[in-house]
């Protein structure tokens, strides 16, 4: 299921249209490899969690990598991957509802979108909306920050 949404998502930003937001124009030809050699290294964080590889995981974030929840707490990027491995609810893992990639410059890719997510805390789900900022280093993809918000519940 998560390599069709995978797939689906590629096509989308290939295409140069998002669910949400629909650029002005489709990403020229250059930009989508980059989008999609961006989108490959969300699923590895996937399939990294799933196979409870931390050194892969520190592969993929940068040395400075931090992200801010929704509630404002701030992990770096080993607090990351140790939330992640004891399957704390993550906004790299949930399903994405709608899915924007910018690539602003040849080492720079910005992602966002809008994901479910389960709390632990109350049980419901809330919809986060999030932004990851990845970069090249080193011939290779890596998340630098990421950051959720908590969306208002919808109204009635």
């Amino acid at each position: 299921m998560r390599s069709l949404q995978f797939a689906v998502l590629s096509m989308l930003v290939t295409a140069g249209t998002a669910l949400a937001h629909a650029p002005a124009k489709p990403l020229p030809a250059a930009q989508a490899a980059i989008a999609r050699a961006v989108l490959e290294v969300r699923e590895q964080i996937r399939t990294l969690v799933a196979a409870k590889d931390a050194k892969g995981l520190v592969q993929v974030y940068t040395d400075d990598f931090s992200h801010t929840h929704g509630s404002g707490k701030i992990d770096s990027r080993d607090n990351r991957i140790v939330a992640l491995l004891s399957g704390d609810p993550a906004i790299e893992l949930a399903p994405v509802d709608e899915l924007l990639v910018r690539v602003p410059g040849p080492g720079i890719v910005i992602v966002s979108g809008r994901s479910p997510v389960k709390s632990l805390a109350d049980g419901r789900t809330h919809d986060f909306r999030w932004t990851q900022v990845f970069v090249k280093s080193n011939d290779r993809w890596q998340m630098a920050v990421s950051q959720a918000t908590t969306l208002p519940p919808p109204e009635p």
